[in-house]
């Protein structure tokens, strides 16, 4: 399982770095850390398609800024999800892998409602990201979210932390679908 993490701030994050504990302790994961790799923004597009290359399922991790992911995980979407590479004609690098968002929301899932703060579910900001992945012929498994990041209890944390190992389990040992995503 290959690992790419996207947070400007991980040190003051308590959820993402749980996260990130239960994703990395997984048996032969491969961690991308792009804010320590790079800072200046400067995405080796080389390294990343190649490390791609190497994994059937591959999570994004990240925490929910402004509805979507933080900027250099878009500026890396951007770079190495690259016309010709992972879409497009010849693009078939990613076409049969697996793809899964694993991300924090400051939101309490309740605030992702009609008349709530929000006014939409949180579902419809995963759209974007999901079609980021189908459009590059990856499976999209579906994505696991913590809410209400910012008043997390530690049981509630421990809960999230024993809840992802368990979908870690499920999304490792699923067998990769066959061919294109539909």
């Amino acid at each position: 399982m290959l690992i790419i993490h996207a947070h400007p701030r991980p040190s003051q994050s308590r959820v993402i770095k749980h996260l990130l504990e239960v994703l990395s302790a997984q048996p032969g994961a491969e961690l991308r850390s792009l804010y320590e790799l790079y800072p200046d923004f400067d995405i080796d597009v080389d390294a990343e398609q190649q490390a791609l290359l190497r994994w059937q399922k591959i999570v994004w991790l990240t925490p929910v800024y402004w509805y979507s992911v933080p900027s250099l995980m878009k500026h890396w979407i951007d770079q190495v999800l690259a016309l010709g590479w992972a879409y497009g004609h010849g693009g078939d690098a990613l076409r049969g892998k697996t793809c899964w968002w694993v991300c924090s929301a400051g939101g309490a899932d309740p605030a992702y409602a009609p008349r709530e703060m929000h006014r939409r579910p949180f579902r419809d900001y995963v759209a974007p990201i999901e079609q980021t992945a189908r459009f590059c012929g990856m499976h999209w498994w579906r994505p696991f979210v913590v809410h209400g990041a910012h008043d997390i209890t530690e049981q509630e944390l421990l809960q999230a932390s024993t809840t992802l190992e368990q979908g870690c389990d499920e999304f490792l040992s699923a067998p990769s679908p066959e061919g294109p995503a539909p």
